[in-house]
């Protein structure tokens, strides 16, 4: 699904893809992640994903409101978890907004797993 967004010069058609890149790399330069992670729900098994496949971390949501996003993170051993996602929210949130101009409504973190 594409993200729409229309203004006094007209209409701005943004893949998702787009918004699924520029949310993982937002999240990836956070401090305390490790690596986005994508969860097979058949098995349940976790797989660590690099740059070349973070979008498989991250899940969109996209209506009429907003965007709503959901990303699969891996966190380092000590960090406190609370403050990881409060700024991977925020950093999220701003990335997509400045960059697309487009409303983010929610930010959604599942932690996978922890890197020892």
């Amino acid at each position: 699904m594409e993200c729409r967004i229309n203004n006094e010069l007209g209409l701005i058609t943004i893949s998702e893809d787009v918004l699924l890149k520029v949310a993982g790399y937002a999240a990836l330069e956070c401090y305390g992640i490790v690596a986005m992670s994508s969860k097979r729900a058949k098995d349940g098994f976790v797989e660590w994903l690099g740059r070349e496949n973070l979008t498989k971390g991250v899940e969109l949501d996209i209506t009429d409101q907003g965007i709503d996003i959901d990303l699969y993170i891996i966190v380092e051993y000590g960090i406190s978890i609370v403050e990881v996602c409060n700024i991977i929210k925020s950093q999220v949130c701003y990335k997509i907004e400045n960059m697309t101009g487009a409303k983010v409504r929610r930010v959604n973190i599942s932690v996978e797993g922890i890197r020892v």
